[in-house]
């Protein structure tokens, strides 16, 4: 028969096997000092794993800034090329215009 949490292993007695519950084994000192143990342990734990998580937060907040920072030097980047390519337009438009005009003076054979 397997043995279960918390309890000794099998005993023999008068031929019968016996299992018995480690509370009824140990004494009741040493059990508590366990039950300590672990609480202290369950207690370090949840201290590692919230200073992971202030680490982790620390570490989320300091890429987010850096990626609104370079976020914000490429949308700075492009806002400038759009304005030239802008500017571009307008030139190439007025020189279409100017153009246009050169060619149906020419056409119309008005001097």
């Amino acid at each position: 028969m397997a043995q279960k949490r918390g309890e000794v292993p099998e005993t023999e007695g008068e031929g019968l096997k016996e299992q018995r519950p480690k509370i009824m084994t140990q004494p009741l000192p040493r059990i508590l000092d366990e039950i300590e143990d672990s609480i202290r342990a369950a207690d370090e734990a949840a201290k590692n794993a919230r200073d992971a998580a202030e680490e982790a937060r620390r570490a989320g907040e300091k890429a987010a800034g850096e990626a609104a920072r370079v976020a914000a030097e490429a949308i700075g980047k492009v806002e400038k090329i759009a304005k030239n390519a802008m500017q571009l337009a307008e030139l190439l438009k007025l020189a279409l215009t100017e153009a246009s005009a050169a060619l149906d003076k020419r056409l119309s054979g008005k001097s």
